[in-house]
């Protein structure tokens, strides 16, 4: 199967809309803003009108199996700047979390940090014909928040560098907290993919609606939306 960044984008031009805060949770101030990343004339609460449109069915949809649960919307449309901006970031941190000096760097350590970084973020480009996911509008990172109002634990936190990101990580470990993991992420998926979602085979929080990788997934030959800006 071919790379979901050789789809074709046919752009249909639907606008990014603001993400209708009051039906979801969110985590404020927002994650990488908190860091330093500059989103511009867009937040990162906002997403095409079609793909908002299936989020608020998915928060229907969860409430009608867990009654006064919500989504928290962790990050919606991402500007290649700001993703730029999180994966050297994620690289530093990486760096930073080995013990590591960036300057005293071996190849083959500078390889095995970069190949960690691009198992979670998409490449910064600014070819038309490959965007980030979430430069598109069209992609969506969520999590579970429970009835009294807390962030359900997934087994790993969003972005994460490891294979504990793995949608199915915990789906053969018989350990009764890591059975509930498993149980909270496909719940998470099930309500998105009802809504017309697919979900990235490495992350447990990252949706996708009209974008390539949604396009890839669903064995559809084009995509509907390209980069924003």
């Amino acid at each position: 199967m071919r790379p979901y960044h050789q789809i074709l984008i046919l752009e249909c031009g639907e606008p990014l809309v603001e993400i209708p805060l009051e039906l979801f949770a969110v985590e404020s101030p927002h994650p990488y803003a908190k860091l330093g990343a500059i989103y511009g004339d867009y937040s990162p609460y906002y997403l095409r009108q079609s793909v908002v449109n299936n989020l608020i069915q998915a928060q229907s949809y969860l409430e009608s199996l867990r009654p006064h649960w919500r989504m928290q919307i962790f990050d919606g449309y991402r500007p290649v700047a700001v993703q730029q901006f999180m994966v050297d970031y994620s690289f530093a941190t990486a760096i930073q979390e080995r013990g590591w000096v960036e300057a005293e760097l071996t190849p083959q350590q500078r390889q095995e940090i970069w190949q960690a970084v691009y198992e979670i973020w998409a490449v910064p480009s600014l070819d038309k014909k490959t965007p980030p996911p979430h430069s598109t509008g069209a992609a969506v990172d969520v999590t579970l928040v429970d009835d009294r109002g807390r962030v359900v634990d997934m087994g790993s936190p969003i972005d994460e560098l490891s294979e504990r990101s793995h949608p199915d990580y915990y789906a053969h470990n018989e350990q009764p907290a890591a059975q509930q993991y498993h149980t909270h992420r496909q719940l998470l998926c099930d309500v998105m993919l009802k809504a017309g979602f697919q979900r990235n085979p490495k992350e447990w929080w990252h949706f996708c609606y009209g974008d390539q990788m949604w396009a890839w997934l669903s064995n559809q030959p084009t995509a509907m939306y390209g980069r924003v800006i």
